[in-house]
């Protein structure tokens, strides 16, 4: 049997990703740009081989290539490295203000963030007694229009990136209740702006309904929705005020000024 020393590094199991860290790491070791033939011999990999790694990560925008023969890390990096800060900024301000609403309602507390096209579960607040199985786990993802909290984000795109989602997507469904048809979630999303909320009426997954809050920056940003997911005979119109109040609360933890705001 194999056993493994904690202490000692994992290295990838594919050749291929395990060549683009080792080329990756020369990069991150300096602030100046880098050559190919420099990197080649700290990777110890032949050049034509190190040029294609490069050049496959110069088209994905990880590595940028200011002159001929020349590397460095590329802004790509820096999208994510923001949205994974953004993320755990986010997470930190919520936990404790998810807890104390989960203690009220006794159901699962969602905190989702966009990606694309579908939002991504980030932080989870629930407990075994709340009678309802959690579907979606951390790092669950789920379409836009299917889930509360994505019509948030869709209801702040203009009516071209909608149809543009839309397009992209084909609105599928996944439940009876699924909407699937652009007028109706025009319409739906009509309601989401007007009311600063969204609701998944069992249209990810029949026998659950959920109602969403949206949280934003210090810019006016939605940033993430804060969700309420119930048996769908058990959701409580009642919950609604006390998790706009926790929305916002999270809100105002993030430096959030009612009235303010900002283009996208």
């Amino acid at each position: 049997m194999r056993t493994s020393d904690p202490n000692t590094p994992v290295s990838p199991t594919i050749q291929v990703i395990e060549r683009i860290f080792s080329v990756m790491d020369v990069l991150a070791s300096k602030e100046e740009s880098v050559s190919l033939k420099e990197i080649s011999e700290r990777t110890g990999l032949h050049p034509s081989t190190t040029h294609r790694i490069l050049n496959d990560l110069t088209i994905g925008r990880y590595v940028d290539r200011p002159e001929a023969g020349s590397y460095r890390l590329g802004m790509r990096l820096l999208e994510l490295g923001n949205l994974v800060k953004g993320r755990l900024n986010v997470r930190d301000a919520a936990l404790t203000p998810m807890r104390e609403l989960h203690k009220l309602t006794q159901q699962p507390v969602n905190l989702s963030m966009r990606q694309g096209d579908e939002i991504v579960y980030v932080e989870r607040a629930y407990s075994e007694r709340s009678g309802m199985q959690v579907v979606r786990a951390i790092g669950g993802r789920a379409p836009l229009h299917l889930t509360s909290v994505g019509k948030l984000f869709l209801a702040v795109d203009d009516l071209q990136r909608v149809r543009a989602y839309a397009t992209r997507t084909g609105l599928s469904g996944h439940t009876r209740n699924s909407i699937t048809q652009l007028a109706v979630l025009e319409r739906e999303l009509s309601k989401a702006r007007q009311y600063g909320i969204a609701r998944d009426n069992e249209e990810l997954e029949l026998g659950v309904r959920c109602m969403a809050a949206g949280i934003y920056d210090d810019q006016s940003r939605l940033v993430a929705g804060l969700s309420i997911s119930a048996p769908a005979d058990r959701l409580d119109e009642n919950w609604l005020p006390k998790l706009q109040t926790t929305a916002n609360e999270i809100s105002n933890a993030l430096g959030y000024k009612p009235g303010h705001t900002t283009k996208d």
